[in-house]
């Protein structure tokens, strides 16, 4: 199969624990107002790639990852190309390769078997948590949560590991009420490792620039640290 890639990145911390060698994959349902990524929305100027040379590229830096490392898929929004994505999978699975996947779960269909084949072949899942509020959800990426939701209360119900991960966005992300909402919701999970709070930065602005497309957060600042300590302060307690 033919898979569309923005890129690939040889030596990820971010994504995952330990040293992981990270897929980022191209497309993306979602319009997130602090998408610091614009230039995966679409399949526009995507390198094609098969699986394998995909995993041969990756396991040119195998010797890194160690005990704790391995794969981590990314995007966009992985689950766009679900196929590819599960053919890739597969694949990792047969050489014994740990591999995350970096997703909102926003296209997730519980009706769907495919779901019930992803979850045999993924070792965590670094779920991102946008907002918990549905229509401020709405507001925010353009898309509805309800997927989101369901995918991590599938997760924890078939013992998988999970990271959540939210980014904090003053005024928008920021509000006491809501986050002790998503607190009380991670808290019902029985499978969430780690949650991770990802302070909001302007980085990408460069490359809406160089897109055309107006930034839409243009005035907002990044969290002060007495907001990231307060969210840290409700969310990892």
């Amino acid at each position: 199969m033919i898979g569309k890639i923005h890129s690939l990145e040889s030596f990820g911390t971010v994504d995952g624990p330990g040293i992981r060698f990270v897929i980022f994959f191209k497309g993306c349902p979602m319009r997130c107002l602090y998408c610091h990524n614009p230039d995966t929305w679409t399949f526009d100027n995507s390198l094609e790639m098969t699986e394998d040379e995909i995993i041969k590229e990756s396991l040119k830096y195998k010797g890194y990852w160690g005990d704790k490392g391995g794969i981590t898929i990314s995007g966009g929004e992985p689950l766009l190309q679900l196929d590819f994505l599960l053919s890739l999978l597969k694949k990792y699975k047969d050489l014994g390769i740990n591999v995350a996947l970096d997703t909102s779960g926003c296209l997730f269909n519980k009706d769907d078997q495919r779901y019930y084949e992803l979850i045999k072949y993924v070792d965590l899942f670094l779920l991102d948590i946008k907002h918990i509020n549905n229509d401020e959800h709405l507001k925010l990426t353009k898309h509805s949560n309800t997927n989101i939701l369901e995918f991590a209360k599938f997760l924890s119900d078939n013992n998988k590991d999970i990271w959540i991960r939210h980014v904090l966005v003053p005024t928008i992300t920021s509000n006491e009420e809501y986050l002790r909402e998503l607190r009380n919701f991670i808290t019902d999970l029985k499978t969430v490792r780690k949650v991770e709070i990802l302070p909001y930065h302007t980085m990408g602005i460069v490359k809406y620039q160089k897109l055309g497309i107006k930034y839409p957060l243009e005035g907002v600042n990044t969290p002060s640290k007495t907001e990231i300590e307060k969210a840290k302060e409700i969310l990892l307690k």
